[in-house]
């Protein structure tokens, strides 16, 4: 066994504690952050427009600090910018974390002093986690890999700025430096095909052990390098391979083809990171969903899915949670984001310890016709079609048609296949049914004859790829969105649809 692992296993047991208290005073521990947040927000321009010092309680909290999304943030950040001090938080912001999806365009999400060991040892600590759990330090033994944005960094007034990803390369450990794959230079290519090449001509001949990504990016990344290699499975190739570690989206459409590609037994560790802070990681591989970390420099609030565009919604501390509601996530960290809308909506599987699963974003839904189709509803769906129907995919989006020159207007799901079904009559019949049994408001409007049963368009390959990089988001992080209200997404396919 190498230091590197020796180390491992002795680092974990020392967090031992630590993790137990996770499990065990989750509550106690967030009442703990709500304290310190608000302590130190007294100090900043927030804090004095938002009357922090007679913040007392959390009923205080939610009476003095609204809900919030990136627009209303944005002009304390502009103020940040313009090199103001204690805006939004009483420490230096070292970066900004760029990220896209709003109205106002580029969003610029703070990291400060305090918040930055958040994004950096989270991942630690779910590795240790594992290694406690597990008692795995294999994946040590060789390269370990994440596929991420560039690393390059550019400058907003005086703040570094980048993509997460790309920022927290900048803070890996100088000891695990050494295995990193792939290089800087590799890392810092901005063409996704250009970058995918290059990672692969560095990686083919290293003993890889652990692999780390957005699943749609490494799926892609496994089905080249075996065709440049001619090997049949990953396993082949890379024989110590044993741990993959995913986040970002829902990994059950991906596991199938992803399991057929490794051909051997890999663990699979899900993380929840976003810009705004860690949220949760997977402690149990044994267990769904990924247990909350609850003293990392971020206190959680609620807000059920269905009364959130309500002006009276209900603001729930962790402790008030229920299992098995849709619920949206808010946070107030150390960065000086306050009352901020995260945009996912996460259900609860388990409240000792706290364990969630991402189910979707907020603002992600199709409700044309009054039935609020969410993220969790099509992806449950599409799995079980598959399932069913012995078919593979490699994404899909639904759109609503409104004007639908074949009938009344339906749902129409486009749909790039990897293996498609015997029967796409038996496929769409399948699929719909599924989406009736998970939305009743679908299957009151199918049955009413209001809606007609959903149409799937079979994409062809490669067209969600033509399409992310139409939008300049091929690779990295970038995810494709499932659920639209409108047809952007399909306005393009539209043009990219097999005959």
């Amino acid at each position: 066994m190498g230091l590197l692992q020796i180390g491992a296993k002795l680092s974990a047991k020392y967090y031992k504690k630590r993790f137990a208290s996770w499990a065990n005073d989750a509550s106690g521990l967030q009442q703990k952050e709500f304290n310190n947040l608000i302590k130190k927000g007294r100090e900043t321009a927030f804090g004095r427009e938002h009357n922090f010092d007679n913040i007392k309680s959390y009923e205080d909290f939610k009476k003095n600090v609204p809900i919030r999304e990136y627009e209303d943030l944005k002009p304390y950040i502009d103020r940040i910018i313009k090199g103001e001090k204690n805006v939004l938080w009483p420490a230096k912001t070292l970066y900004f974390a760029k990220s896209s999806g709003t109205t106002s365009g580029t969003k610029y999400l703070p990291i400060t002093t305090d918040s930055i060991d958040n994004h950096i040892s989270s991942t630690r600590y779910a590795l240790l986690m594992y290694v406690l759990k597990t008692g795995n330090t294999d994946f040590l033994k060789g390269k370990l890999m994440f596929i991420s944005g560039s690393p390059e960094l550019d400058k907003t007034g005086d703040i570094l700025t980048g993509r997460l990803s790309g920022i927290v390369n900048h803070h890996v450990p100088g000891f695990l430096r050494r295995n990193q794959m792939p290089s800087y230079k590799t890392n810092c290519i901005e063409v996704w095909e250009d970058k995918l090449e290059a990672i692969i001509e560095e990686t083919r001949n290293e003993n890889m052990t652990l692999i780390s990504g957005i699943p749609l990016w490494v799926e892609l990344y496994f089905e080249r390098l075996l065709q440049k290699t001619g090997k049949s499975t990953v396993k082949e190739l890379f024989p110590d391979f044993s741990l993959f570690v995913h986040g970002g989206v829902s990994f059950d459409s991906y596991k199938k083809r992803i399991d057929e590609l490794i051909g051997g037994n890999v663990d699979y560790l899900e993380l929840y990171p976003a810009s705004e802070g860690f949220i949760a990681f997977q402690d149990d591989l044994t267990t769904e969903g990924m247990m909350i970390i609850p003293d990392m420099g971020i206190f959680f609030e609620f807000i059920p899915a269905e009364d959130f565009y309500k002006t009276d919604a209900p603001r729930l501390l962790l402790e008030e949670v229920k299992t098995g509601v849709n619920y949206v996530i808010i946070i107030n960290n150390n960065a000086g984001i306050w009352g901020y809308n995260l945009g996912d909506t996460v259900k609860f599987v388990s409240k000792n310890p706290y364990r969630l699963i991402v189910t979707g974003r907020i603002k992600q839904f199709t409700s044309t016709f009054g039935e609020h189709v969410i993220g969790e509803e099509v992806e449950t769906s599409i799995r079980e079609a598959c399932n069913e129907t012995g078919a593979e995919i490699v994404e899909f989006t639904l759109a609503p048609l409104v004007h639908n020159p074949e009938g009344p207007p339906c749902h129409e799901w486009f749909i790039e296949f990897k293996k498609k079904p015997k029967s796409m009559k038996k496929f769409r019949e399948t699929l719909d049914q599924l989406m009736q049994n998970q939305n009743p408001y679908y299957r009151e409007l199918v049955k009413g004859k209001i809606l007609q049963p959903l149409i799937v368009r079979k994409v062809k390959e490669g067209g969600f790829l033509k399409y992310m990089k139409s939008i300049g988001k091929l690779g990295g992080q970038n995810k494709v969105p499932h659920l639209k209200n409108d047809r952007s997404i399909a306005e393009y396919l539209e043009n990219h649809l097999v005959k």
